[in-house]
């Protein structure tokens, strides 16, 4: 898995910008969505992963196991309406993303659990119990 992370940075004449194009309004950036931040922890009993995704529901996530692909996936549409004596104010935001993460022989799949709490989505990918047995076999020789 390859995570790659973009920045842009800000400059002095992109905020003169900001400011001489959107003189009346409050400058404000408007949000920038990407894929969010994860983090990937193996522990003796299980695999863990946590997604940062601060403001969501824990409607708006769709967690699919197909194969050995586990597939993270959120939608949440958000419209606000401002309607007051003498305008209107209308804004939309959209936001959607998906991550896939490629499973290892020795996760439990029917064991998978999830919960979000505090802006985190936590999920853990129990392993299996994987005994190795030490007892001697004779192998016979055709």
């Amino acid at each position: 898995m390859k995570l790659v992370k973009f920045n842009e940075p800000v400059t002095f004449s992109n905020l003169l910008d900001n400011f001489f194009t959107n003189s009346f309004e409050p400058i404000v950036e408007p949000k920038k969505w990407t894929v969010p931040a994860v983090n990937v922890t193996d522990n003796e009993k299980n695999y863990e992963i946590e997604l940062a995704v601060p403001g969501m529901k824990k409607e708006d996530f769709n967690i699919d196991l197909e194969d050995d692909l586990l597939t993270i996936s959120c939608s949440k549409n958000e419209e606000k309406c401002d309607n007051k004596k003498n305008y209107t104010r209308q804004e939309f935001c959209y936001y959607n993303f998906s991550r896939s993460f490629n499973l290892t022989d020795d996760i439990d799949r029917e064991g998978i659990d999830a919960k979000y709490e505090n802006g985190v989505l936590n999920i853990i990918l129990p392993k299996k119990d994987l005994k190795i047995s030490k007892a001697t076999k004779k192998i016979d020789i055709k």
